[in-house]
């Protein structure tokens, strides 16, 4: 009608969502609690056990989770806007 394809529709609607994916890892990777522990986390290695077996109930395990399906659903975008249909 207004001389787009529907082709031209989906890489639109798709690029829309690749930029608020985009958006939404850069904030979830911000939030995350850094790896590093330094010479701290090797004193209190014994008093971590329970941390780290209950790491993934907790809202850090959450966010690694999502962050890890925004990924892999960034990248699979990216490979689709890449495909010339």
């Amino acid at each position: 009608m207004f001389g787009m394809s529907w082709a031209d529709t989906i890489r639109i609607f798709l690029m829309g969502i690749f930029i608020l994916v985009g958006i939404a890892l850069t904030i979830l990777v911000l939030m995350q609690e850094s790896k590093h522990s330094g010479l701290s986390g090797t004193i209190s290695g014994v008093a971590d056990t329970y941390w780290g077996k209950n790491k993934a109930r907790s809202m850090e395990g959450k966010l690694v989770l999502i962050t890890r399906i925004l990924v892999v659903v960034f990248i699979l975008i990216a490979v689709v806007l890449n495909i010339n249909f």
